[in-house]
């Protein structure tokens, strides 16, 4: 397992967290799963036999069993492992049981402890954006858990830039800004290149990413022309993450089994092994049903992509442009700073728009 440096802090995270998602099947989280403590115990197990020092679960995961079964799991294990948790979601029918208000917050910090057996949260993520709390009610009582050892660090998830930044400027001491950002990025979903990546570089925020193989469509089993694979999450009415352009996604898979044959890996590990390449990114989130799909997970870590196979990757998933990039891109390159290439180094340097240089 190779380990690295989350964003500007210390802390040293294994490229690859194991994601808890699947643990319990409560509800509509049965779509994806339903791993009971058995199933967890065996997969947690591989994955710190494989060096997996980051578990990543929330409160809204089949509403607290997954913290469950992960505490129990984890209970007396916990010295040198790390966990995150997540808190915003709806929990409950009651007017506080969602948002990041202090109330809310707090209380549902507390709960999380409980749920995970241990006396503190190593990352704790605000799971979506809440318009109605103020900022400043949000960052205090992040700071407060900090204060009372209740988590060692915070950070967001589905955020837009502007929302990362009005927090960040809004903390009240710099051990409590935002560490991290839990965020949804994939070879075919690459709009967090605009804003969020940048952001990330300029600001010190060690990004993870969730569902980095896009709900199992990146894994090679899906295929052009065929319906969903069998026993996938399509399979069973799954429809997250959204595909805008199919044919788009069929190219990319193309690429990817093309490249993953060369190194004898599947295209689940190129897809992986293409996102460890990316500005910011720490770690990745990966789940699984079987102890053999973290096994060949595992291999990406391995995986050099070369120069060619990096601009064949991005020439057939690349994004356009759009304004103001496309403009930056044309009059703004010779200044440039390490947070900008963080989109445009990946695009060629050319003048992007009519022929008139000036259109």
């Amino acid at each position: 397992m190779q380990y690295r440096t989350l964003g500007r802090t210390g802390l040293k995270v294994s490229v690859i967290t194991m994601g808890t998602f699947t643990f319990g099947g409560r509800g509509a989280f049965g779509l994806t799963a339903n791993q009971n403590m058995s199933d967890a115990r065996r997969l947690v197990d591989t994955c710190i036999d494989h060096g997996i020092n980051l578990f990543d679960t929330a409160n809204m995961y089949s509403t607290g069993l997954s913290e469950e079964i992960l505490g129990e799991v984890l209970e007396g294990r916990y010295d040198n492992i790390l966990v995150t948790s997540k808190v915003r979601m709806p929990i409950g029918d009651g007017p506080n049981d969602e948002g990041v208000s202090r109330w809310h917050l707090i209380r549902e910090c507390e709960r999380s402890l409980k749920r995970l057996r241990t006396d503190h949260i190593d990352i704790y993520y605000m799971h979506e954006w809440d318009g109605l709390t103020p900022v400043e009610e949000k960052m205090e009582a992040l700071d407060t858990l900090i204060q009372q050892g209740k988590i060692r660090y915070a950070g967001c998830s589905n955020y837009s830039a502007w929302h990362v930044m009005k927090s960040l400027a809004a903390a009240p001491r710099h051990s409590s800004r935002f560490a991290t950002q839990q965020i949804h990025y994939t070879i075919e979903a690459r709009e967090a290149e605009y804003e969020l990546l940048p952001l990330s570089v300029d600001q010190g925020l060690g990004v993870l990413v969730w569902s980095p193989l896009a709900a199992g469509l990146l894994s090679g089993k899906h295929h052009r022309g065929a319906g969903p694979a069998e026993g996938s999450r399509q399979a069973e009415g799954w429809n997250e993450p959204p595909i805008r352009d199919t044919e788009r996604l069929w190219n990319i898979v193309d690429t990817l089994v093309e490249i993953g044959e060369a190194h004898e890996v599947e295209a689940a590990q190129i897809a992986l092994a293409w996102l460890l390449t990316r500005p910011a990114v720490a770690s990745l989130v990966v789940g699984g049903r079987r102890v053999g799909q973290f096994e060949r997970n595992f291999r990406a870590v391995d995986v050099a992509l070369s120069d060619d196979e990096l601009r064949r990757l991005n020439d057939v998933s690349r994004l356009p442009l759009i304004y103001p990039y496309w403009h930056q891109h044309n009059f703004a390159r010779p200044r440039f700073c390490t947070a900008d290439q963080a989109l445009h180094a990946d695009y060629p340097d050319r003048h992007y728009g009519g022929e008139d240089p000036l259109v």
